[in-house]
């Protein structure tokens, strides 16, 4: 009697203990798991639980978390790795150029006005044609007639003298304009530059129809006035369709979080909305972007960190003090090798540049700073040393200089002895490399331009991103710029020795993007924990061929441990 009892307890201990057994929800199997996570380097297979990582291990460890209603995914081999993380880009922005005209492959102006004369066939006088992505350093068949290498806008107005035309440069520094929006927009021979922008003439004073930097605000005040005059629906619909196509891009490129690099209160509050109902896709972290006045009464609120299970944060404010290379807008220290009267353009007056420093300091928000140029790189770590000498034990806020693609190699070693974060895009540099040389000269090109090399071994964090809409969204582009420093087009190479590793550029995308955000907790990584944003990808990054990173399809996007893409 005793012995069946006994045997009945075992029984029935048994019973519990497989009936508290926690099992997977979903399981990756069979992979070449690259997990960012230093304990364990690599892995077979993932276990998931919820929106969580279960458990990383072998295939034999991992399947043993399998129930009854596992679903199991068969990596075949393929590479497993944590989703990429953009770390500066323009998520709005991305939705609206999948929208409007896109000229980043556009190889001549004749072929950009070709499209905006067909778009112009199917529509309404008086309305608005958008789009963007040009680019004058990067046109094959040269402009005749042009100032600075632009072209003049007569070839665009004959093709368009119903329609106002605002078409913006890829790097989004400066816009051209036709006849009709400059009409609008009330653009004369008598009109000033303003402070911070240039309004581009010919030899006659006569505006050929570009406006860099700060000049911009006269075409874009008019483009306003025109869409204030839609329904809000209406205009909401369009903002929230621009939205949905953003996730679609970046989804099927192996994106998981975006990191935006400017949003307005009101794109904040919409965002918030979103998260609220469940519908974004993806992981957005935002900086907000308004002027010191607006900014200053709306604080209340913020940071937002982790809003709606961690698909929304705005922890950080933007700001800039310069321009774009390509527009001649990055603040030098010395005149530009091509335009040997010009230094560039201080676009923010430095006096809002510190005053939004110390809002950001006192209200416990990252800060991040537009800064190419290696004068604007300069001031705007004088700005933030000065503000962090308030405390030096509050030194660690990883406020970051948002591109930092030029500097005097004096400044590389102040962003480490700082803790401020370099976040850059390695696609800038082979997108701009034909030109950058012609605007800097050899010796600036060589030493100080998109130094990624300099700043890792000065042990500076350095991120990586794309800047999208300026440039494609694709990781995989940005990454193979990254470790070869080659265009994917013609093979020309920019000063190689200045490349990431392979293990240093995975980094730059996923670990060190969190880091840039707070998140590294959460996110950046393959281990137990964190949030299960995954990607499998038909290529061994850290051991394929060059050729081969090109050709890396995305096979399957995983957020929060559903899948949002497949092959």
């Amino acid at each position: 009697m005793q012995k069946i009892s006994s045997l009945l307890l075992f029984v029935l201990l048994l019973a519990a203990c497989q009936s508290e057994q926690e099992y997977a929800d979903t399981i990756i199997t069979n992979g070449n798991v690259y997990t960012v996570n230093e304990a364990q380097p690599t892995a077979q297979a993932v276990a998931i639980k919820g929106d969580k990582i279960m458990a990383v291990g072998t295939n034999e460890e991992i399947t043993a978390l399998q129930g009854e209603t596992t679903k199991i995914i068969d990596a075949e081999g393929r590479f497993v790795m944590p989703g990429f993380i953009e770390g500066h880009g323009h998520f709005a922005g991305l939705g609206s150029s999948l929208m409007n005209l896109n000229f980043l492959k556009s190889k001549s102006w004749q072929e950009i006005v070709a499209m905006v004369a067909e778009r112009a066939e199917e529509t309404p006088e008086g309305e608005w044609i958008t789009g963007r992505g040009w680019h004058q350093e990067k046109w094959l068949t040269p402009v005749e007639q042009n100032v600075l290498g632009y072209p003049l806008h007569n070839a665009l107005s004959a093709a368009t003298p119903n329609h106002p035309v605002v078409l913006r440069h890829a790097s989004g520094h400066s816009l051209f304009a036709n006849a009709k929006a400059m009409e609008l927009a009330g653009i004369s021979v008598e009109t000033p530059n303003p402070f911070g922008g240039e309004i581009v003439r010919d030899s006659r004073g006569r505006a050929i129809g570009v406006f860099e930097e700060k000049a911009m605000a006269m075409i874009n005040d008019a483009y306003s006035q025109y869409l204030a005059t839609l329904n809000p629906d209406q205009e909401k619909e369009s903002w929230l369709k621009g939205i949905e196509l953003a996730e679609e891009e970046c989804l099927t490129k192996g994106i998981t979080s975006f990191q935006d690099a400017g949003s307005s209160f009101q794109d904040i509050d919409r965002y918030k909305e979103l998260a609220d109902a469940g519908e974004l896709d993806l992981r957005l972290w935002v900086m907000v972007r308004r002027s010191y006045d607006e900014m200053k009464e709306k604080m209340d609120g913020l940071p937002v960190i982790g809003y709606g299970n961690n698909f929304f944060t705005c922890k950080a404010i933007k700001t800039a003090v310069d321009g774009a290379l390509g527009a001649f807008g990055a603040w030098l220290l010395r005149p530009y090798a091509d335009k040997h009267d010009f230094v560039g353009q201080n676009t923010v007056p430095l006096a809002e540049v510190r005053n939004i420093a110390q809002l950001a300091w006192d209200n416990e928000m990252q800060l991040c700073v537009h800064a190419i140029g290696d004068k604007g790189n300069q001031i705007t770590l004088d700005i933030m040393e000065a503000v962090f000498e308030q405390d030096s034990s509050r030194r660690g806020q990883r406020w970051r200089v948002e591109h930092a693609q030029h500097l005097d190699t004096t400044d590389i070693p102040r962003f480490r002895e700082m803790g401020v974060i370099a976040s850059m895009q390695g696609i800038h540099c082979t997108s701009d490399a034909p030109f950058v040389e012609k605007r800097l000269g050899y010796e600036r090109a060589k030493y100080g331009a998109y130094p990624w090399r300099s700043l890792l071994d000065a042990d500076v964090l350095v991120m990586n991103g794309t800047d999208a809409p300026v440039e494609d969204v694709s990781p995989i582009e940005s990454y193979y710029a990254s470790v070869t420093r080659k265009r994917a087009d013609s093979g020309f190479e920019f000063f190689p020795e200045q490349a990431m590793t392979r293990e240093e550029a995975i980094y730059s995308y996923t670990l060190a993007n969190a880091y840039g955000a707070f998140e590294e907790d959460i996110k950046g990584s393959l281990e137990a924990g964190k949030l299960a944003d995954i990607v499998i990808l038909s290529n061994d990054l850290t051991s394929c061929t060059d050729e081969q990173i090109l050709e890396t399809e995305v096979m399957l996007t995983m957020v929060g441990g559903e899948v949002k893409h497949q092959q």
